[in-house]
């Protein structure tokens, strides 16, 4: 403390002028009516077809609870349809050319396996000849049709196996563009279940494509082939032995219901281990995104053993479908096997009747059994196809959701061409998070916020503080009341107009995996390189990116790890800077900042409010009392409105008590 120009010494007289102006006792009087308590009214019981669990997240998200949750409807519904296999090809229609050539490939490669049976049905007889040269006569001849069978077989399985890929490529990369431009139009609540957490969306953006992928790349490249196969197969089987082939195809009935009923079971199946798997992916999830919280309490064995049990449900539901895939599979080979026998015993038959020639025999019965060996093998397929169909029932039940707060809506007024002043009014609220019905946060709040005003919003923990910024921002809608900017119903703008004149600054701020001029330039994507720099200086961020090795071109890691908390921070200030707002909404912006950080801060905070309306929810009294009104949230109500002087004049009331409790254990800090 010697030391007058040191740093400790500036940081404590810091400390001690923000503790000085935090419990200056006021010299004014009190107006007439500056604060005003406002008596309760009574709430209506709104319900809302959700369950309750506030998010351990952003202070104005819910968490929903998945045992409780009775889920969207629109989502609920399209679950139970039938996914359209036509729908999802339709997706494909713009790679028709590859799907021709994928076809004309299949269907060639469909050929060769009954060509080829035939040609081996044939030599077999062969052999059977007296005379010699006759026998190398036409070994000769059916050697090279045989080799120019194998040669075909190549080349259609290369343009087969090539056009199909591309189709099944492509449409993954449509699923996933589609999938993710849909997800970010849905409202905040529904990113706040359980279900749709963060690990949940990424696993569902990567393995739902890609078992949709398998499906039209791989599955109905086969399955294509093998229609082709048994079609032309059954042909040829008809012109050489049609007693024979009738035989064969009364077994295929049996068959093909043995395979359609592995299918159902596999379905049902597939459901219970894509949920058993979804519940280890989020915990892996969880466990590298708070990878340095577990290594300080050296939880590390823990994770394991939590994650151990959560591979036990898919563990035990892919042993089941293992048997139950084996038995499917056995009852298909088995039919498979009596078909043959019976064409063994019928075929026999045929020939003492002389009804059949052995060489038509040999020929007729090899096609045929290796076609039924085939149609037996696409049974297979079966498993894989229930989880693409499953795959296909998610994805279409995404991109079918209805949003309930549209973001493209082009419902009335478009802000964008509007200059927005920025008076804001809150009139009669009601709300309930939708993870709690039964807990309404408000009950019939009313505020006022003038044009180019800054409000304060002070309350008990729980009060609504944060909420109230949440439905300006329209990350909800209140179950009752109306929501006002510039004297306009908030459901009236077109939401992403609406948004480009409002800035957002959190107390955790969010920064992006890239540079630092890109993570300012996202508040405004056609920044110039000056307009970039002007914010930062005005954010105090200027200085200690410039002494920065790369500069702004420095990379701020994921999640801004490379960079300290008050850096991070200023870097969110600069992003909201250069959006140039009409409302900035500050929400414990320099709540979690150590002193020297949020002296920076506040500095460049009181640069960014003048001139906009500002909404500051803090826990600062050295922030709260410079505001040009302070509103006190209570029960749902704002219960005392006025400036820090005229409020602490009101012995007893809530801002008085709350501050008197800053020596004690309050929400106001130093």
């Amino acid at each position: 403390m010697q030391i007058t120009d040191g740093q400790y010494f500036k940081m404590v007289q810091l400390q001690q002028s923000s503790h000085g102006t935090e419990f200056q006792t006021p010299r004014r009087s009190v107006a007439a009516s500056p604060a005003s308590v406002r008596s309760s009214a009574p709430s209506t019981p709104l319900m809302n077809p959700f369950s309750p669990a506030f998010s351990m997240g952003s202070p104005y998200s819910v968490q929903f609870d998945a045992s409780n949750d009775d889920y969207d409807d629109n989502l609920k519904k399209s679950s139970h349809q039938t996914p359209s296999q036509f729908r999802l090809l339709k997706m494909n229609a713009p790679e028709w050319v590859p799907a021709l050539w994928g076809c004309l490939g299949a269907i060639a490669s469909g050929a060769v396996q009954p060509i080829n049976s035939y040609c081996v049905g044939a030599v077999i007889n062969i052999y059977f000849q007296i005379d010699q040269s006759t026998i190398v006569k036409h070994v000769r001849s059916y050697s090279f049709v045989l080799l120019a069978v194998g040669v075909l077989n190549f080349f259609s399985s290369v343009i087969q196996y090539y056009n199909f890929a591309i189709m099944g490529e492509k449409l993954t990369v449509r699923v996933r563009e589609k999938l993710l431009e849909k997800i970010l139009t849905f409202e905040v609540g529904w990113f706040d279940r359980d279900e749709n957490t963060s690990a949940a969306v990424c696993a569902m953006l990567s393995s739902e494509a890609n078992m949709v992928r398998s499906l039209v790349g791989d599955r109905l490249s086969l399955l294509t082939q093998a229609v082709f196969s048994a079609g032309f197969a059954y042909s040829l089987g008809l012109v050489l032995s049609w007693r024979l082939t009738l035989v064969l195809l009364m077994a295929q009935p049996f068959l093909i219901g043995s395979l359609y009923a592995r299918r159902v079971l596999m379905k049902s199946l597939s459901r219970k281990s894509q949920k058993a798997q979804m519940e280890g992916s989020q915990l892996a999830s969880e466990a590298v995104i708070n990878h340095r919280t577990i290594t300080a309490f050296s939880s590390q064995k823990r994770v394991v053993s939590l994650f151990k049990d959560t591979l036990q449900g898919p563990k035990k539901e892919s042993i089941r479908q293992s048997y139950y895939s084996a038995v499917g599979l056995f009852l298909s080979q088995f039919l498979t096997t009596a078909s043959t026998t019976l064409a063994f015993w019928y075929g026999g038959r045929l020939l003492i009747e002389k009804l059949i020639a052995p060489e038509r025999l040999f020929q007729a019965f090899l096609v045929l059994l290796f076609t039924a060996y085939i149609i037996a093998d696409a049974g297979r397929m079966t498993k894989d196809i229930s989880r693409g169909s499953d795959a296909v029932s998610s994805v279409f039940a995404i991109l079918d959701r209805k949003t309930e707060i549209d973001p493209d809506s082009s419902r009335g007024r478009d802000s964008i061409k509007e200059n927005i002043r920025g008076r804001v009014e809150l009139r009669n609220v009601f709300f309930a998070y939708p993870s709690r019905p039964d807990h309404m946060v408000f009950k019939g709040l009313n505020l006022k916020i003038r044009q180019g005003s800054s409000v304060a919003l002070v309350g008990p923990s729980g009060s609504g503080k944060s909420t109230v910024i949440g439905l300006i921002e329209r990350f909800y809608d209140p179950l009752k009341g109306t929501v006002f900017i510039d004297e306009q119903d908030i459901r009236e703008y077109n939401l992403r107009g609406l948004r480009s004149h409002i800035a957002l600054v959190s107390q955790e701020p969010t920064l992006f995996s890239g540079t630092i001029l890109e993570n300012i330039a996202y508040g405004k994507p056609n920044a110039t390189e000056s307009e970039i720099r002007n914010a930062a200086m005005l954010a105090n961020a200027h200085e200690f990116i410039s002494g920065m090795k790369d500069g702004y071109e420095t990379y701020c890691g994921e999640r801004g790890v490379q960079l300290s908390g008050g850096q991070k921070q200023r870097i969110a200030l600069a992003r909201a800077i250069i959006k140039n707002p009409a409302i900035l909404l500050l929400d414990e912006a320099t709540s979690a900042l150590d002193t020297m950080s949020e002296s920076l801060v506040q500095e460049a905070l009181e640069k960014m409010m003048k001139g906009r309306t500002c909404i500051v929810v803090a826990h600062r009294l050295s922030t709260i009392q410079n505001s040009d009104s302070i509103s006190v949230i209570n029960d749902g109500k704002v219960v005392e409105q006025g400036c820090h002087a005229d409020l602490l004049s009101v012995t007893g009331g809530v801002y008085w008590n709350l501050v008197k409790m800053q020596g004690g254990n309050s929400p106001f800090r130093q």
